[in-house]
């Protein structure tokens, strides 16, 4: 608990710390100075002394069981006084040292050097027990010295009037280039009246009701500019007015022009919109707001099917729909009428582009994979001819059962067209090399006997194996003509094909 300040023992008024008046040095020069200061500053500058008086009386008192800080505080106010004059005088001079013939000058800001020079009257008032133990850096001190400060203002110890006369005067002497002074000087008392109400640095109490702040003149528009009492439109350019302080606040709750996100937000409607203008933005895009709900529905139907199904829904069931105003009422409103009206019927237009583009796909896959597969199947021939030279009299093939193939091919195309099948997933290489295998093994399936020029050996490369046949065999094997090469082809294409309705018939 803090320890009782002996108040009542401190004179009511501090008059007689005020200065006097600075007197011209100059006999018959101007004797009448205007005693006018930027009263913002001046205001700064005084609620400083407190804190600084506090600070010197909790140091000054610490460990000391005789004395408590209020019964120090008349006595080192006057000291503060008396310091504060004498080095306002001197520290413009002092603090411009030489230091190798360079000049080099502290903060010339009259706040920071009266700042300045109260921190150092604190200072010096520290005892012994102040300087040696770690009361410096301890929490407990800061508090103390706030409850006093606190303690001294509530009880009025040091008016702030007598504040700002002392600082007046600091100011002058501080304030070297005159920014924050007026420093005209008169020689009658009936000019400097003249002076006083057209100065610049004449005092002003701020309009704006709520803020009693006091400044010069000539920082009215300043101060106006950012003061948090002033009146000022809504920033969102809604029709209200308020305290510029309590703009933030209007401006994220309750202001009719904030914005919001579109109710429909969440299915994929993100525009940004008064709050004011949501019914207005509800019926303008409300065609908009149903396609995105019927692209949540059918999720692979595209832009051009939902639009139609939107007027369906509008020519059919208008009434219905207009007076819905929440996004999920109007989903399961929806869903409930866009099953009514059956399955949606894909245009012609979009089958034609799904086919087409499903037929080149698989033209491309053929050509690929065929090319690879004839290569391959020209080898199987090589090695299964020289393998089994007993192979080369082989019989016919059944045309019959070529034809009814192609016969199922032509049928399965024709499904494919009429149904607007999706593209196929691709046949493995591994699957392809398979199949055409499995083709070339079985030679019954060529049409063509296999002759001389089915040999399947490339063009220069001589066949030695067969000088050993028996002399019953009138053919001998030759180089493989282009002819067979192409017959090879389209039974593995067709073979291909199969494999496609076959896995179309799977699905």
């Amino acid at each position: 608990m803090m320890e009782e300040s002996p108040f009542t023992d401190l004179p009511q008024n501090d008059v007689e710390l005020t200065p006097d008046k600075v007197k011209d040095e100059k006999e018959g020069g101007p004797t009448f100075h205007c005693d006018l200061c930027d009263a913002e500053l001046v205001y700064t500058i005084a609620q400083a002394f407190l804190p600084g008086l506090s600070t010197a009386c909790v140091d000054n008192t610490t460990g000391d069981v005789f004395k408590s800080p209020g019964s120090v505080a008349a006595e080192i106010r006057k000291e503060m006084v008396e310091y504060l004059m004498q080095r306002s005088e001197t520290f413009v001079a002092e603090s411009v040292v030489l230091d190798d013939g360079l000049e080099v000058q502290a903060s010339d800001h009259p706040y920071d050097i009266i700042a300045y020079l109260i921190d150092e009257f604190a200072t010096t008032k520290r005892n012994l027990f102040s300087r040696v133990s770690e009361w410096l850096l301890s929490d407990k001190r800061e508090d103390k010295i706030d409850d006093f400060s606190q303690e001294m203002e509530i009880n009025g110890f040091w008016s702030i009037d007598n504040r700002e006369a002392i600082v007046q005067t600091l100011l002058k002497n501080v304030d070297l280039k005159n920014e924050f002074h007026c420093d005209m000087k008169f020689y009658s008392a009936d000019e400097l009246a003249q002076h006083v109400p057209t100065c610049k640095y004449r005092s002003m109490t701020c309009q704006n009701e709520g803020c009693y702040a006091k400044y010069s003149i000539s920082q009215m528009e300043n101060h106006d500019s950012v003061c948090p009492y002033k009146m000022i439109p809504c920033e969102q350019k809604c029709l209200a007015s308020l305290m510029r302080r309590d703009m933030d606040r209007h401006g994220i709750t309750v202001c009719p022009m904030k914005l919001v996100n579109c109710p429909f937000y969440s299915v994929g409607c993100k525009s940004a919109i008064p709050q004011c203008k949501i019914e207005e933005h509800r019926s303008s895009d409300f065609h908009s707001h149903l396609l995105y709900i019927l692209q949540g529905i059918h999720k692979e139907a595209s832009v051009e099917v939902l639009r139609k199904r939107v007027e369906q829904l509008l020519q059919k069931y208008s009434s219905k729909l207009a007076n819905i105003r929440d996004l999920r009422s109007l989903t399961y409103k929806v869903k409930d009428l866009d099953a009514k009206l059956g399955p949606l019927k894909v245009c012609a237009t979009n089958e034609v582009d799904v086919a087409t583009k499903t037929a080149g796909k698989l033209q491309i896959l053929e050509a690929s994979d065929t090319n690879k597969v004839t290569e391959k199947g020209a080898e199987t021939r090589v090695v299964g001819f020289e393998a089994k030279p007993q192979s080369l009299e082989v019989t016919p093939t059944n045309k019959d059962s070529i034809e009814a193939v192609k016969a199922e091919i032509k049928d399965s195309e024709a499904k494919q067209h009429s149904l607007g099948v999706k593209s196929l997933n691709k046949v493995s290489k591994e699957g392809l090399k398979t199949k055409a295998t499995d083709v070339e093994a079985k030679p019954q399936s060529l049409e063509n006997t296999i002759t001389n020029k089915d040999s399947g050996v490339a063009p220069g490369t001589t066949v030695n194996h067969h000088e050993a046949r028996p002399s019953s065999l009138e053919v001998t094997p030759k180089k493989v003509s282009e002819a067979t090469i192409e017959n090879s082809v389209k039974d593995v294409e067709g073979q291909v094909r199969l494999s496609k309705v076959s896995t179309e018939e799977n699905w």
